[in-house]
């Protein structure tokens, strides 16, 4: 199935079936006992926050916020860039990754434009209201020809209309793009690089801070709970503790480092915010202005999901934070019935029911099926089951035992040594197979790990699960780079020079926060009672 997963030689969802043919052909689990396996807690969440997201995104909410964070940082392009990133995380912390950048880039594209306009001369501050591309049917169709040798065979067919420089390789296209602009040069180049990078990697960063926010983390919280049923230290509130100190300072150190290899040393911008804005940072300003104007005030469907929203977030917060009684200690007798699936489906459920127009019009729920069906990724939710059912297959059938007993003698190295080869080794695999699958892959293994050296289990999981997020070096990594890369105004070389380094930034980061402010937070120094004492295992702690 691994094999399977990364060469995707068959769909991956279909390859997440495998287990409920073979298990029981080869007598090692009941077909009954394996089809339980398919629909999880996890699947129950999924439902929940996709209704919630889908609410968000065809009512518009996620435009205001975004084009919101932008004018809050300002329109100089290195604030613009931050602006961007923030929006891109914020949203990506409670939406799937993909939804993020495609809600985001159309903003991206349409500022680039006009920030590209202000070296035209006389065309500085055009209105475009409806945020229309300037460019004929004979300059795509050109730019089309030129660009046909160009494209990498493992990468989506361009469907996206660019701004006028659609390729950085060869080195006369921007000159047939606008050969009267000679403006249009190299700082223009990197500067639409780097905008267009930062959204993709800033999707990944904010996914990482909330258990919801990306699949391979609801995945990680699903098998601890299968696993070790008796860890309760894994929920909304303890996860954003942990993670969201780790997405800010991924953030900014991305931020940092996009600039410095596109856009150029000169950091004196982060002294001067005033002043008297260029030709470019009026023109950016005016069109942030005119989208955010042509949002209108906001809605009455807004408001409703943006209160459904908050109160979500609020319950999951507060549902069992660790620190203080919960809500759920109300019902004592049943606080463990309550889960965030189920504060996800309530509200959720609210969202098919709430009229989304006053009584003057015929009824309408806020969101219908067919919206939902739009945006639930059901592959997922396949490959997730059986990523379940494989993991419980490994557990009864002792090869999970076995496996523990082959990765004792890592026990002998530094407990540090040995997360950081683990996190190094999923950071890897997971920029040639999906996030979903890399993770799904290594539990089974690492599981067993953690406890054959006699160390925290979280100690080793947490770290690589956040890894698995970390894809960032081709446009086949995951869905948001390939978005991005379709704009086409990066190449695959710029993506890989780019990756390699937030790579080191995400590694480091979450080693040092599972090293750091994770130990106390869920007491990694010591091993859990809830975890299986192995005989002879090592006494390695942190």
């Amino acid at each position: 199935m691994a094999m399977y997963w990364v060469t995707e030689v068959i769909p991956l969802s279909m390859t997440a079936m495998l287990p409920a043919i073979l298990f029981p052909a080869f007598g090692i689990m009941k077909s009954s006992d394996v089809a339980k396996e398919y629909f999880k807690d996890f699947h129950l969440l999924l439902v929940g926050v996709i209704c919630l997201a889908t609410s968000i995104e065809k009512w518009g909410l996620h435009r205001r916020i975004a084009l919101r964070l932008v004018t809050m940082v300002g329109v100089n392009p290195a604030w613009l860039m931050l602006g961007f990133m923030s929006g891109c995380a914020f949203l990506s912390m409670w939406v799937q990754n993909t939804s993020a950048v495609t809600m985001v880039m159309p903003i991206v594209e349409a500022v680039l434009q006009q920030l590209l306009r202000a070296n035209d001369g006389g065309r500085a501050g055009e209105d475009n209201p409806t945020l229309q591309l300037d460019e004929t049917d004979g300059h795509v169709e050109k730019m089309k020809d030129i660009l046909s040798d160009e494209k990498h065979p493992d990468v989506p067919e361009q469907t996206f209309t660019c701004v006028q420089m659609q390729t950085v390789s060869p080195p006369d296209a921007a000159q047939v793009a606008e050969p009267a602009a000679p403006s249009r040069g190299k700082a223009d180049l990197m500067m639409c690089k780097a905008m267009c990078i930062s959204v993709a990697y800033s999707s990944n960063i904010g996914g990482i801070s909330t258990l919801p926010g990306t699949s391979p983390n609801l995945i990680f919280s699903e098998y601890i709970n299968q696993i070790y049923p008796e860890c309760n230290c894994i929920n909304f509130g303890n996860w954003l503790l942990l993670c969201l100190p780790i997405s800010v300072l991924m953030l900014l150190l991305t931020w940092i480092w996009l600039f410095w290899l596109f856009i150029g040393s000169d950091f004196r911008f982060l002294c001067r915010r005033g002043g008297q804005q260029c030709d470019k940072e009026t023109a950016a300003r005016k069109v942030i202005e005119e989208e955010y104007r042509s949002l209108g005030a906001m809605s009455s469907q807004e408001m409703v999901t943006a209160v459904v929203f908050l109160l979500t977030v609020l319950l999951w917060l507060t549902r069992s934070p660790g620190f203080m009684p919960g809500w759920t200690s109300l019902f004592p007798e049943h606080s463990a019935y309550i889960t965030e699936a189920t504060v996800a489906l309530l509200l959720g459920l609210l969202l098919f029911i709430i009229p989304a127009y006053g009584p003057s019009r015929r009824y309408e729920a806020m969101i219908s099926w067919s919206d939902f069906q739009t945006s639930m990724p059901w592959k997922v939710a396949l490959l997730v089951g059986g990523g379940f059912a494989l993991a419980e297959g490994t557990k009864e059938s002792g090869l999970s035992l076995w496996v523990a007993e082959l990765l004792t003698p890592l026990g002998d190295l530094p407990v540090l040594a040995t997360i950081t080869v683990a996190c190094l080794i999923v950071t890897t695999v997971t920029e040639v197979a999906s996030n979903a699958a890399t993770i799904t892959i290594f539990l089974p293994i690492l599981s067993p790990l953690a406890e054959a050296i006699h160390v925290n289990p979280l100690y080793v999981l947490i770290p690589t699960t956040l890894c698995t997020s970390f894809s960032f070096l081709l446009p086949v990594s995951n869905p948001p780079n390939a978005v991005v890369f379709a704009y086409g105004h990066i190449n695959i070389m710029d993506m890989v020079k780019a990756g390699l380094g937030v790579n080191v930034i995400g590694v480091l980061a979450a080693l040092l926060a599972v090293a750091t402010w994770g130990v106390p937070l869920f007491s990694l120094d010591v091993y859990p009672d809830w975890a299986p004492v192995l005989p002879e295992s090592n006494s390695t702690s942190p």
